[in-house]
């Protein structure tokens, strides 16, 4: 589809190399899974997300499909927090919009009502926005929130010179690379902490990475 993914599973999924360090600070305050600036996201918000996404993505086999063959890097992040875990996947996809919305105030960019009407239309197209979202492991309430997401990803990429007409060409190419900038910049000026149970936010990704257990170097065998 053009409307939201005309940029591509290209779109966040490189890192922009040499571009920022991870995210430092203190960790968010008990019964937040994650802090986005001023905005806090409670565990009680992720977990009931998460439920009810368990719930929906039984019952649709579309949904089931599209992460057994993820189209993009943030479903295949979702696609991997299936069997890793589903808070994480969720609690990434949460945050990423809150970044989307950040880079389209940053760059000017007015996400209309009308304008995430016409995404949802064009992920109906493709399968069901429903699904979509489930797929991206969201629950089915997130769906416009979803696609405002890539909506900005889509606005910025025309912003930047990319072509709808030739989405392999050069001119879209380097608009999507240009995408990726705009977001791993903002992400890294956000200050964003995320809970040590779900992982760490890595801006040079825009993801939360997952929780690495640490061995002494006795266990490793380094010792």
């Amino acid at each position: 589809m053009r409307a939201a993914r005309l940029v591509g599973s290209a779109a966040l999924a490189a890192v922009a190399a040499g571009v920022l360090a991870g995210c430092g600070g203190t960790p968010p305050k008990a019964g937040a899974a994650a802090l986005v600036g001023d905005e806090r996201i409670t565990t009680a918000t992720l977990d009931g997300a998460v439920r009810d996404w368990q719930a929906q993505f039984r019952a649709d086999p579309v949904a089931n499909q599209m992460r057994a063959y993820p189209g993009d890097t943030d479903q295949q992040l979702a696609a991997e927090a299936l069997s890793e875990s589903d808070m994480r996947g969720a609690l990434n996809m949460l945050v990423k919009i809150r970044v989307a919305d950040e880079v389209a105030r940053r760059n000017g960019l007015s996400i209309s009502e009308g304008t995430v009407d016409r995404t949802v239309a064009a992920l109906d197209r493709q399968g069901g926005a429903r699904s979509v979202t489930l797929a991206y492991g969201l629950p089915a309430r997130y769906t416009r929130d979803l696609a405002r997401y890539l909506t900005v990803q889509d606005q910025l990429a025309l912003r930047l010179g990319a072509d709808p007409a030739d989405p392999r060409g050069a001119r879209t190419t380097t608009a999507m690379q240009g995408v990726v900038d705009r977001f791993v910049r903002t992400a890294a000026d956000m200050d964003i902490k995320i809970n040590p149970r779900f992982g760490s936010f890595d801006p040079r990704q825009v993801a939360i990475q997952p929780v690495r257990q640490r061995l002494s170097a006795t266990e490793s065998g380094t010792a």
